[in-house]
C-alpha cells in the first residue's frame, strides 16, 4: 500500500484559494496589505514543500506525480512570491506573469485529468484545475487593465470560489477514503515480526 498526503496538498489548497478570494474582495483595496503576507506565506509554503516532495518521489501512482506534483509546486511557488511582495510593499505585477504560465499548467492538467479519467471523480477534479487556471490566467490583464473593475474582480472571485468548492468536495472524499483505507495501516517499525 502506498502512502500519500494528498489530503494535506489539498485543503491547502482550498484554504489558499479561498484566501486569494478573500484578498481579491477585501485586501488588494487595503493600504496595508502586509498583514495577508502571513496567510500567504503559510500556504505557498505548505504547497511548496509538498510538491516538490511528490515531484521528486513520486509517492503517486504514475500521472498523478507529475498533475498534483507539479501544479501544486508552482501553486507554492506563486503564494510565496506573492508573500514577499505584500510584505514588501512591491508591485504584484510581476509574480502574476510567473502566475500565468502556473495557470497554463493547471488548465492542461486538468484538460488531461478529464482525458485520461484519472481520479475518482475526473469531472470534478478537472474542472477545479481548469477553473484555478482561468483565475490564474486572468491575474496579469486585472492587475494590469481592470484592477478598479467590478465586474472582472467579482468574476475572479467567483473563479477562485468556484475553484475552492470542488477541491472542498474533493479533499472531503479524499480525507473520508483515506481514513478508512488506512484505519489498521502501521508502520514496518511497528509490526511484530513472526516467529
Amino acid at each position: 500500500m502506498f502512502i500519500d498526503f494528498l489530503t494535506l496538498v489539498m485543503i491547502n489548497l482550498v484554504a489558499g484559494t479561498v484566501l486569494l478570494a478573500y484578498y481579491l474582495w477585501r485586501g488588494i483595496d487595503e493600504k496595508d496589505q502586509r498583514p495577508y503576507a502571513s496567510a500567504f506565506f503559510v500556504t505557498g509554503l505548505c504547497s511548496l514543500v509538498t510538491g516538490l516532495q511528490i515531484s521528486f518521489t513520486w509517492p503517486l501512482p504514475g500521472a498523478y506525480n507529475v498533475g498534483y506534483g507539479d501544479a501544486t509546486t508552482l501553486f507554492g511557488l506563486v503564494f510565496l512570491a506573492t508573500s514577499i511582495s505584500l510584505w514588501q510593499g512591491w508591485n504584484l505585477l510581476p509574480v502574476s506573469i510567473y502566475s500565468f504560465f502556473a495557470a497554463i499548467d493547471a488548465l492542461i492538467v486538468g484538460i488531461r485529468i478529464y482525458s485520461l479519467q484519472l481520479t475518482k471523480e475526473p469531472l470534478i477534479s478537472a474542472v477545479g484545475f481548469i477553473l484555478a487556471g482561468l483565475a490564474g490566467l486572468g491575474v496579469f490583464p486585472f492587475l494590469m487593465w481592470f484592477r478598479k473593475n467590478q465586474v472582472v474582480r467579482w468574476i475572479g472571485i467567483a473563479l477562485l470560489l468556484g475553484t475552492a468548492l470542488l477541491w472542498g468536495i474533493t479533499f472531503y472524499g479524499s480525507l473520508w477514503g483515506h481514513m478508512a483505507s488506512f484505519a489498521k495501516w502501521v508502520p514496518a517499525t511497528m509490526v511484530t515480526p513472526a516467529p
